[in-house]
């Protein structure tokens, strides 16, 4: 089972927040853990929404707005693709996760192509 942990960052914080180096640090550890244990894909932080651009569909043409989203609570700061054999096991992982006081790690399992009906799997790996 494949999940994505995401490190979500209020926008407030999100655009000037810069991390201390026990922070770095202990990411940086808590993801060569995950790497030695076997069960990292990947992992990346994201720049903050100022460097960002949302396109979106407004009568049937695309319209490019630059960041940043004020609009938005909570934005993605990083995330981790993990592959694990269990739900409980993917929870454990992120439970280990070096959060600061209030920080919060969501874990979402990703679409497999099982989770699609016979009809509309791929007859190739992924979607």
């Amino acid at each position: 089972m494949r999940y994505m942990m995401s490190l979500p960052a209020p926008v407030n914080i999100q655009e000037t927040f810069q991390p201390s180096l026990e922070l770095v640090t202990a990411m940086r550890k808590y993801t060569d853990d995950m790497r030695k244990a076997g069960v990292l894909l990947f992992a990346e932080g994201l720049h903050p929404s100022c460097k960002a651009t949302r396109i979106r569909i407004s009568n049937g043409k695309r319209v490019f707005t630059d960041g940043p989203f004020a609009e938005a609570k909570e934005l993605i700061a990083g995330f981790w693709m993990i592959q694990v054999k269990s739900r409980e096991e993917a929870l454990e992982w992120a439970s280990r996760c070096p959060l600061r006081e209030g920080g919060v790690v969501e874990i979402r399992p990703l679409v497999e192509n099982t989770d699609f009906p016979p009809e509309l799997r791929s007859r190739t790996a992924g979607l």
